[in-house]
């Protein structure tokens, strides 16, 4: 983020081949994405969505094609400019939900006046002291998106972000991507569900 507040990060993915326990997912995908931008992921389970979502997070080598970061690689520059969200929320039973976004807010170097927002924001502040094992599907994912808030990473990449979400879950979602995405932030999730955020990229994958 500059000193103007705003995040000046962008994507692009090119000529993408993407492989998956030796057998090829997906072939010549490519992508872009500007400050502010969001894209929405869709297609059939097994398509290649959550492993074109590792290769821009510079996780996964692409067979062939390029990742790049306003033109860093993204095995370089990845880990520092994206907050990952996956299927698991990668909360600790035992811990409670105000210990486990104050330790994401520590570890991003934010206050704890921005771990409260952040538990506002996805309306799970009055459940602060309840353990995370006991928590619903639902509170789960908004817990992991309260921490995705706090990272002051410039480019979020969601697999279902909405998955266990309600209907008020999804609003909130929505708020906080539109939040993001004002700040110059960029979006790109893997979806199922409709998602209505204005502007969105759709991009089908496995057409």
């Amino acid at each position: 983020m500059d000193a103007s507040g705003q995040y000046s990060t962008d994507i692009r993915a090119e000529a993408l081949t993407l492989s998956r326990g030796g057998r090829i997912v997906a072939d010549g995908l490519s992508l872009a994405a500007d400050p502010g931008g969001a894209v929405l992921l869709t297609g059939r389970n097994g398509a290649g969505k959550t492993t074109l979502l590792r290769a821009l997070s510079g996780l996964l080598r692409p067979e062939a094609g390029t990742v790049t970061f306003s033109g860093a690689p993204a095995r370089q520059a990845g880990p520092m400019v994206t907050a990952w969200l996956g299927h698991a929320d990668g909360l600790k039973p035992g811990e409670t939900v105000r210990e486990a976004v104050d330790f994401a807010a520590a570890l991003h170097g934010r206050d704890l006046v921005a771990a409260d927002s952040a538990l506002e924001a996805l309306a799970i502040d009055a459940l602060d002291e309840r353990p995370c094992g006991r928590l619903s599907r639902g509170q789960s994912r908004r817990v992991a998106l309260a921490r995705v808030l706090l990272s002051g990473r410039p480019v979020w990449l969601l697999d279902e972000p909405a998955g266990p979400l309600d209907a008020a879950g999804r609003d909130l979602l929505a708020q906080s991507v539109a939040s993001h995405r004002a700040q110059g932030g960029v979006v790109i999730a893997a979806t199922h569900q409709p998602l209505d955020w204005p502007g969105a990229q759709v991009m089908e994958i496995g057409a």
